[in-house]
């Protein structure tokens, strides 16, 4: 496998996590996207995603997963300490092309590396 996959060590995949995230993580939010965002104790930054039957069929639900994780698996190296972060896509994102979700991911992303700096 390539040193740019996205594999199983790097995703949270555990309940637990992700209500560990929702109760203490930070939330960074914009118009498609929320990311709760919190330290873990592994050595590279995990990415969960979190989409409700609510935001449309499956097609729709796995065309915003696969967004999410190619974004994340291109920008991950950004990240200097290890991070959690869930993104929760809203009803919203459903609309969207590639463009306008890769702008919004950037848009998280990079605050999300700005609030880790300071």
């Amino acid at each position: 496998m390539s040193a740019n996959s996205f594999k199983r060590e790097k995703r949270i995949l555990k309940r637990s996590d992700f209500v560990r995230l929702t109760k203490t993580g930070k939330s960074i939010e914009n118009r498609f996207f929320i990311a709760a965002i919190a330290s873990n104790s592994y050595e590279k930054t995990r990415l969960g995603i979190t989409i409700t039957k609510k935001t449309g069929c499956a097609a729709k639900r796995n065309k915003i997963k696969r967004w999410i994780r190619e974004y994340f698996r291109q920008s991950r190296h950004n990240f200097r300490e290890s991070l959690d972060i869930n993104i929760i896509a809203k009803k919203k994102a459903v609309g969207i092309s590639s463009v306008e979700a890769y702008s919004s991911l950037q848009a998280i992303f990079e605050s999300v590396a700005r609030k880790r700096d300071h």
